[in-house]
């Protein structure tokens, strides 16, 4: 069959033609061997762009494809999706990237940038000559699915994927559902009972039928690929029989052993048999075998003295439960910065300095001082300063922002100012970021409000002998160097990723950036979506966040995975390894270095032989690079399309 090459060069806007000479690279294109058309265009991406390659592919019969534009990442598949719409074979189509690899890191060398766009484009063109029609495949799926985290965005996502009908299996890592929002007294910048919000969605997660929920559980194996991932979940023993505990509560009051209370970030304390908090979802109490008598020394058991349903069953043992879903989100939250980390705030050392999340609960009415905010001698303080970005926008520390501190702090200013407006409140800043709905406004009003707001970063924190808090701090805004004095000092931490990611980007194949959350496919196009087919992100797991956005993060992973999963099959890209088993030695390397866990030894003839399980292929090529015997071969990228794409870029055309 004679090869018809069209070429199309993308002026990106000014993006690639404000540096690239896209005219005559076109010119340069039409001359290269197979090409019957090329041409430039303003936006080949657009619908005008897409309409006139359709054209082309009809009335010049054309039957291979090159794109030279962006990345391949952001408009392949609109580009694949161009060819099918006019009859042909999508993978027929070849991308040069003459943004990212050249009008962008060579906008100061115009003709130099100019030559290498044709240069990339004499590659490409090499290549598409040799690319083969592939076909898409496809495979039935599961309608269920997995979310991982039982916090406001893993909650979300599952009622929206139930309420479409979707089976789904939520899994918290403790006793109940809830997460750090149950832990928050009023949301920002409405005043909203945190609790009055979460706590119906909670209950409705529960009672929902399409829903099973798996509480103090933890994912422990994923296996298997999009549309049919087997998962392991191991369910922790709570050595109290669920169908009978009716969260009476006395088993707690009969309990001797108290120890602090996480829920209260160690403000009060609880029982060794306990729930984590009264609106708790399951309302299951769930014995601690690291502090429980009984479980450490041999005795006591008032606890099952006390239960008047013989709910307490100290034989009960972990359990692993499997699990076959289509899809998977991960909500797993974050954790805060810990203060300590910053010895001249002086927090674990002064008594007044607290964190915010601290300040949550002691404004909380259903927290350890019923709602009042006291100092460490029970007095309510004259004088609070707030301090920002402790763990957050310092490279010491952590460098991003973690987006909710202004607003809290704005919040807690708004509760103390409300309860006691003669109360003095300061807010040390670096920058206020008061981007939202309703932000900004609410900023205004704690300025009215008279919350004195100082731009500057504080000194160290001292404590005289009064108990009250000393510190410096040089206000940029005035051009002074003050000297607070404050009862009370609060730190607003930052977020972090927990050491669980590590666990999980393992078993999901998925990626951590650089600051170790997790990584989507393309920050724009794909943000939900991890780069392993199947696996979304919703919540601060992904990036800091707000309520508001990860509500609505939590909703769009929901639509993307019954999105997925609503045909009932499929489509699995064919640029996947493929093993050609006269040559395989049957060695294993290809195994152990592929990192999708697609390859695995099969019997061929009588010998064991290497199979690449084409739904978990990810397309990587790193068994096509290990293997000794050269018997693998990416499908799209053969050895003979490389070598061709290789030898243009050197040559000269027509040698």
């Amino acid at each position: 069959m004679e090869i018809r090459v069209g070429v199309y060069v993308c002026h990106c806007g000014t993006n690639i033609a404000g540096v690239v000479d896209v005219e005559e690279v076109a010119r340069y294109a039409a001359t290269l061997p197979g090409v019957v058309v090329a041409r430039n265009i303003m936006y080949t991406c657009s619908d005008q762009g897409q309409g006139v390659i359709r054209e082309d592919i009809k009335k010049y019969n054309l039957n291979r494809v090159v794109i030279a534009a962006c990345s391949p990442k952001m408009h392949e598949s609109t580009f694949r999706k161009t060819l099918e719409s006019a009859g042909l074979n999508p993978y027929l189509l070849e991308v040069a990237n003459i943004r990212e690899q050249v009008s962008w890191v060579h906008f100061r060398e115009k003709e130099k940038a100019t030559e290498k766009a044709k240069a990339l484009v004499r590659a490409a063109v090499a290549k598409a000559r040799l690319l083969e029609p592939l076909e898409k495949k496809i495979v039935p799926v599961e309608r269920s699915v997995l979310v991982i985290g039982g916090g406001i965005a893993g909650i979300q996502a599952a009622l929206d994927l139930a309420d479409a009908g979707l089976k789904v299996y939520l899994v918290e890592k403790s006793p109940s559902l809830g997460g750090h929002m149950a832990q928050l007294n009023k949301t920002f910048p409405t005043i909203d009972c945190a609790a009055c919000i979460l706590t119906p969605k909670m209950v409705d997660v529960a009672k929902h039928p399409n829903i099973t929920l798996l509480t103090y559980s933890e994912v422990v194996r994923v296996e298997g690929y999009v549309g049919n991932f087997e998962v392991t979940v191991l369910r922790r023993a709570r050595y109290v029989n669920e169908k009978l505990c009716a969260g009476c509560g006395a088993c707690a009051d009969a309990c001797p052993r108290k120890v602090p209370n996480e829920f209260d970030v160690g403000l009060s304390k609880r029982k060794a048999i306990y729930v984590p908090f009264p609106q708790a979802v399951p309302l299951k109490y769930t014995v601690d075998p690291v502090n429980c008598l009984y479980m450490k020394y041999g005795r006591c058991k008032l606890c099952v003295e006390a239960c008047p349903r013989g709910a307490i069953d100290f034989n009960q043992k972990d359990e692993e439960v499997k699990i076959r879903v289509g899809a998977i989100i991960v909500a797993v939250g974050f954790k805060t910065f810990d203060a300590r980390r910053v010895p001249q705030l002086g927090y674990g050392k002064y008594k007044n300095v607290i964190t915010g999340l601290e300040l949550e609960r002691l404004s909380s009415a259903s927290g350890p001082t019923g709602g009042a905010i006291l100092t460490s001698s029970g007095k309510k303080p004259e004088s609070v300063a707030f301090i920002q970005c402790v763990g957050s926008r310092d490279l010491k520390y952590n460098g991003w922002c973690c987006k909710i501190g202004c607003m809290a702090t704005l919040k807690q200013a708004f509760l103390i100012k409300e309860e006691s407006p003669e109360t003095e409140v300061y807010v040390c800043y670096i920058d206020m970021r008061t981007a939202g709905k309703g932000y900004e406004e609410f900023y205004r009003r704690l300025r009215d409000m008279g919350v004195r707001f100082i731009h500057g970063v504080p000194s160290e924190i001292l404590e005289d002998v009064d108990g009250k808090l000393r510190f410096k701090v040089f206000d940029q805004t005035v051009g002074r160097l003050l000297e607070l004095r404050v009862d009370m000092v609060v730190l607003q931490t930052g977020l972090e990723p927990t050491e669980d990611f590590e666990k999980l980007r393992k078993m999901l194949n998925v990626s951590l950036n650089s600051e170790g959350f997790f990584m989507e496919a393309h920050p724009k196009l794909q943000p939900v979506e991890a780069s392993t087919r199947g696996v979304f992100f919703a919540g601060c797991c992904h990036s800091p966040k707000d309520i508001a956005e990860t509500v609505a993060q939590a909703s769009a992973a929901a639509a993307k995975a019954l999105a997925l999963l609503s045909k009932g099959v499929v489509e699995v890209e064919p640029l996947v390894a493929s093993v050609n088993p006269e040559i395989c030695s049957g060695c294993e390397v290809c195994v152990g270095v592929c990192p999708y866990k697609a390859i695995r030894l099969a019997e061929h003839e009588g010998r064991k032989r290497a199979k690449v399980v084409d739904a978990l292929c990810q397309g990587c090529g790193a068994c096509v690079a290990a293997c000794p015997s050269n018997a693998l071969e990416l499908k799209g990228f053969t050895e003979k399309q490389i070598l061709a794409q290789i030898k243009a870029l050197i040559s000269e055309v027509g040698t």
